[in-house]
């Protein structure tokens, strides 16, 4: 009965620590404190003041995941957007890419939107709020995954986590946000800044047609400085669409104007990218015939020296030739003068 427990027992336990893991940044409710109502620094007030904005205007969250870093962009009295500070992630999962499944402990890419019913107060990491995951097109694509989290604490299982202060100071920007009438924030994430630049270094990755599509927005957002809307036709994210209501993600893509200024960025884009990314892969070859030329002139000093050593019977240089051992003291010489 006492193996039958502890076998039992042991299962629990080993089902608990996959729940635990495959949830990502969940975490358990717990309450005792008003972390979630803490007031903006009068610093933070100030310096929104000082860029044409206030706590109420509305915000656009973008994170890179090869910089490490999560921007908090606030609206302006112009109705444009500017960076109010950046904040460093301490932890993000996984590798550049998308996030494809539940348990793969990647942290997401895309365009979300955070609403206040995904904000947590009462995280077990400190703060959090929820990034949205799967969105519209991550369903389209039948991409899985739950709580994937911004939040405190440092520690990452698919979440992008920040500091306890830093989380302190996002969240309490999106609580005054929302208490200013916005209804949502726009969470923009990034493997890297869309240049051309970058994505020549990433040219041979297969997220490059995703990437490709994301970068839309993030030009967009860059010419603009106001976030676009976005939305999923054809399995891929359209933005600013000329539309009344929500697309079909599978469906056919309504007719749309093109942005003078986008087309001619993304042309200029397209033709850095495949001149960098020649230029890139050219470099990889002439580094990889340099490293062969290296080896076969390695490669045939050591047959040298072995063929030297063959000519002279040193054994050492040839292991087809052994020496002769015949337990015999060698003949002396015989002298000079007795030499007939």
């Amino acid at each position: 009965m006492t193996a039958t427990f502890f076998h039992r027992f042991g299962a629990f336990v080993i089902l608990v620590w996959l729940s635990v893991g495959l949830a990502a940044c969940s975490g358990f409710i717990k309450g005792g404190d008003n972390r979630h109502n803490q007031p903006l620094s009068g610093g933070v007030v100030q310096g929104l003041r000082n860029m044409g904005s206030s706590p109420g205007e509305g915000m656009v969250v973008r994170i890179f995941k090869e910089e490490s870093v999560l921007e908090v962009w606030k609206r302006t009295a112009s109705g444009t957007y500017r960076l109010f500070k950046t904040y460093e992630i301490c932890a993000y999962s996984g590798d550049l890419g998308p996030k494809i499944k539940e348990g793969d402990r990647q942290s997401p890419e895309g365009f979300y939107t955070v609403t206040p019913g995904l904000m947590h107060p009462k995280s077990n990491y400190y703060l959090a709020f929820n990034t949205g995951f799967p969105n519209k097109f991550d369903r389209a694509h039948g991409r899985t995954g739950s709580d994937l989290m911004v939040h405190g604490d440092c520690s990452s299982r698919g979440c992008y986590a920040m500091t306890d202060a830093g989380i302190a100071e996002i969240y309490a920007l999106a609580r005054e946000a929302f208490k200013g009438g916005n209804t949502s924030f726009q969470l923009q994430i990034f493997p890297f800044r869309m240049t051309a630049a970058n994505l020549a270094r990433h040219a041979s990755s297969p997220h490059m047609d995703f990437w490709k599509d994301i970068k839309e927005g993030y030009d967009l957002f860059e010419l603009t400085r106001t976030p676009p809307t976005w939305d999923v036709c054809e399995g891929q994210y359209i933005f600013n669409p000329v539309t009344s209501g929500p697309l079909n993600a599978l469906g056919a893509c309504p007719p749309s104007t093109p942005n003078s200024a986008l087309v001619a960025k993304q042309q200029a884009d397209e033709a850095s990218l495949a001149s960098q990314a020649s230029a890139i892969r050219k470099a990889a070859e002439r580094k990889a015939a340099e490293e062969e030329a290296i080896r076969q002139r390695g490669a045939a000093v050591n047959n040298f020296f072995s063929g030297i050593g063959s000519m002279f019977g040193n054994p050492g240089q040839n292991p087809n030739i052994s020496p002769v051992i015949t337990g015999k003291p060698a003949t002396l010489p015989t002298p000079a003068t007795q030499r007939p």
